[in-house]
C-alpha cells in the first residue's frame, strides 16, 4: 500500500490523548443530547416509525424499546437504567475509539484491495470534513472515490457531490437529513448507468443504512439518538457504527479523531 502525505495537519493522538479530547470536546462522554430525546427516538423506532430506521429493514425484531436501550447501552454507552428518564446521557469514549479501530481495519482493507469507495453525509455541518479527509487519504492510497451520476434528485432536493462527499442540497443549502432516499438515488443512478456498485460506503444516517440494507459493505458514524445503525451492526447488516456526537460546536474538534483513524488504517506517513 502506498504511503502518502497527511491529508490533515493534525498530530496523531495516542489512544489516551484521543479519549481525553473526545470527552473535553463532548464528542463523547457527557454529550449534548438529552436522555429524553434518546428515549423518544428509541420508542419511535420500536413503534415502527421508519424515519428512525435510517433505511434499514428492521421488521418486527425491535418492537420493545427496552431491547433497543440494551443495545445502545452495550454499543454506545448510554445509561443502561430504564428508570433514568430525564437528564444528560452519555457516550462511552472507549466505545468510540473501539469503533474507530474497527472502521480503520475496514479502510485498510479498502486501500489494500484498491476498492471503489463512496462517501456521503446527512450531517454536512458536522461530518463533511471528516469524510472529505478520509476520501483524500484513500484516493492517495490508490482507491477510486466514486463519482456520483449527475442530475440526481431525492426528497425535493438535488443530490450533489461536494469535496468528494455526496450531500443533499436544497435552495443553495446543504441539508441535514436522515433519509435513505438520496443514497437510493445514487445507487439506482449507478445501476442505470451500467456502473458498478461501490466496494465500500462510508457514510452516516440513512445514507449508511440504505447502502447496508442493499447488501453493500458500509461503515458509518451515529449519534446516541440514532439507534438504527447500531442495531444494524448488531445484526451484521452494517459493518461498523462508530458512536459519537455528530454535530459538536466546532467541526475542527473532529480533526484529532480523523488523524487517529487514518493512522490506525495505515493511511498516514509514519
Amino acid at each position: 500500500m502506498a504511503r502518502m502525505p497527511k491529508p490533515i495537519e493534525t498530530p496523531v493522538p495516542s489512544r489516551a490523548e484521543l479519549i481525553d479530547h473526545l470527552v473535553r470536546t463532548r464528542i463523547a462522554g457527557q454529550v449534548a443530547t438529552p436522555r429524553e430525546n434518546n428515549l423518544s427516538h428509541y420508542r419511535k423506532l420500536a413503534n415502527g416509525d421508519r424515519h428512525y430506521w435510517l433505511g434499514l429493514e428492521l421488521g418486527d425484531r425491535w418492537t420493545d424499546e427496552q431491547d433497543v436501550l440494551a443495545v445502545m447501552a452495550e454499543r454506545v454507552g448510554v445509561v443502561d437504567d430504564p428508570a433514568f428518564r430525564v437528564g444528560q446521557d452519555t457516550i462511552d469514549p472507549e466505545l468510540t475509539v473501539a469503533g474507530l479501530d474497527r472502521m480503520a481495519a475496514r479502510l485498510r482493507k479498502a486501500a489494500l484491495d484498491r476498492q471503489s469507495v463512496l462517501f456521503a453525509t446527512g450531517h454536512p455541518g458536522g461530518l463533511l470534513d471528516v469524510h472529505r479527509a478520509t476520501a483524500a487519504a484513500l484516493r492517495a492510497a490508490g482507491c477510486e472515490i466514486v463519482v456520483i451520476p449527475s442530475g440526481l434528485v431525492a426528497d425535493e432536493g438535488s443530490v450533489w457531490q461536494f469535496a468528494d462527499v455526496a450531500v443533499l442540497e436544497r435552495g443553495a443549502t446543504l441539508w441535514h437529513t436522515h433519509s435513505p432516499e438520496p443514497m437510493a438515488a445514487i445507487l439506482d443512478g449507478l445501476a442505470a448507468s451500467n456502473r458498478p456498485q461501490p466496494g465500500l460506503v462510508v457514510a452516516d444516517h440513512g445514507w449508511a443504512g440504505c447502502a447496508a440494507q442493499r447488501g453493500l459493505d458500509a461503515v458509518g458514524y451515529a449519534d446516541c439518538n440514532d439507534p438504527a445503525l447500531f442495531l444494524g451492526e448488531a445484526e451484521g447488516t452494517l459493518q461498523v457504527a462508530v458512536p459519537l456526537d455528530d454535530h459538536v460546536r466546532d467541526p475542527r474538534f473532529y480533526d484529532p479523531m480523523v488523524a487517529y483513524l487514518l493512522a490506525a488504517a495505515g493511511l498516514l506517513e509514519e
